[in-house]
């Protein structure tokens, strides 16, 4: 099973979206976030193409275990119901 490790940024974004895409193709329909502990908003990008390669698959990644610095992200972009990843709420200002 894929579990990303600790970082997901721009410079590990080529070789994780690539293993991810492998696993997906094999039928791997959970990705654990759990090891990620570093992202940038290269982490939002490799999220929207394992859900694009899912749905061409009509499968249903579930992404879980995401770093709250991922969820931020997800939320500040407005890609929450894209990436069907659980967000925190943020507070508003």
């Amino acid at each position: 099973m894929f579990v990303p490790a600790q970082s997901l940024t721009f410079d590990t974004a080529k070789g994780v979206l690539d293993t991810g895409l492998r696993a997906i193709a094999a039928g791997q329909q959970v990705i654990d976030l759990a090891q990620v502990s570093r992202v940038d908003s290269s982490a939002v990008a490799v999220l929207l193409g394992w859900q694009r390669a899912a749905r061409e698959r009509s499968a249903v990644l579930r992404i879980i275990n995401p770093p709250a610095s991922l969820t931020s992200l997800v939320t500040l972009y407005g890609v929450t119901d894209l990436l069907q990843v659980p967000c925190v709420d943020l507070p508003h200002h």
